[in-house]
């Protein structure tokens, strides 16, 4: 990290240097903007993206448990799939939210950005000088490594279908059903399937409320109203809500024990406000 002290525009900083992320889908200007904030003195490390939908997910999931958190994403806004408008939407949703700094070839979006709290608005072809101001905004803002989290409490899945990106809250989330690799999310809009193994998902949720009570499937025990014997098994119960239908999943011997446990101990009413 590189500390940095010093008076700009009048405030006095004091920083150990920013941790960005630069987002464009074509890589020469990602390229281009990862160099000039390498260049940048106040910058202390430069992450990229090449779509918006990675981009969120780096947000919400740093690659390993000694990540640093992002304070500034540099973005681009016309990409396939998540646009840069829509993420900063998203951004704007996390309990410290990262600055947001548009750098674009279209000078027709300014007002929309600036609507969603955006630092700064930059055109290609990027001018040195104006990205170093930008920076400037941004420490100025105090915009710290420490005072970042990275991660919504309601965490948002994006679901990837025929180009199209669909954002599914894991508060919509009733149930996982495991899928080979991938995990089939039952939602209260409909099913989605993610390129996601379960196991992920169960220890990625696992304090928030699901319990994996199957090798095949993971619930949101919110919604659990009992369990039950079938045969020479049980199943755990699961009310309707929204588009979710009422539905009795198997139990594993393995699992029983714990799933009592967790509904002797009444996190119904715990996990009911997830």
């Amino acid at each position: 990290m590189i500390a940095a002290s010093g008076s700009m525009t009048g405030v006095e900083t004091d920083v150990s240097g920013l941790v960005v992320l630069a987002v464009d889908d074509e890589k020469p200007a990602l390229d281009e903007l990862a160099y000039l904030l390498n260049r940048q003195d106040l910058v202390a490390e430069v992450n990229t993206a090449a779509d918006a939908t990675t981009a969120l997910r780096r947000l919400q999931h740093p690659v390993g448990p000694s990540s640093p958190a992002i304070d500034a994403v540099f973005l681009d806004i016309n990409m396939p799939g998540l646009d840069g408008l829509e993420l900063a939407g998203i951004l704007a949703n996390f309990a410290r939210p990262p600055a947001v700094v548009f750098v674009t070839a279209h000078d027709d979006r300014a007002v929309a950005a600036f609507d969603l709290g955006a630092v700064d608005y930059l055109l290609k072809p990027l001018r040195e000088d104006r990205l170093t101001e930008s920076v400037r905004r941004i420490v100025t803002a105090g915009r710290r490594p420490e005072a970042q989290e990275p991660a919504l409490s309601d965490e948002i899945i994006p679901v990837e279908l025929g180009g199209t990106t669909t954002l599914v809250h894991r508060a919509s989330v009733g149930w996982v059903e495991a899928d080979g690799d991938y995990a089939r999310l039952h939602t209260t809009s409909g099913s989605h399937l993610v390129r996601i193994p379960i196991s992920t998902l169960e220890s990625r949720w696992a304090d928030v409320g699901f319990l994996r009570v199957h090798r095949s499937y993971l619930v949101s025990l919110s919604l659990v109203t009992g369990i039950k014997s079938v045969g020479s098994g049980l199943v755990v119960c699961l009310r309707r809500e929204g588009a979710l239908a009422a539905v009795e999943l198997p139990v594993s011997r393995r699992h029983t024990r714990e799933l009592k446990d967790r509904l002797v101990r009444g996190p119904l009413q715990s996990w009911s406000s997830r």
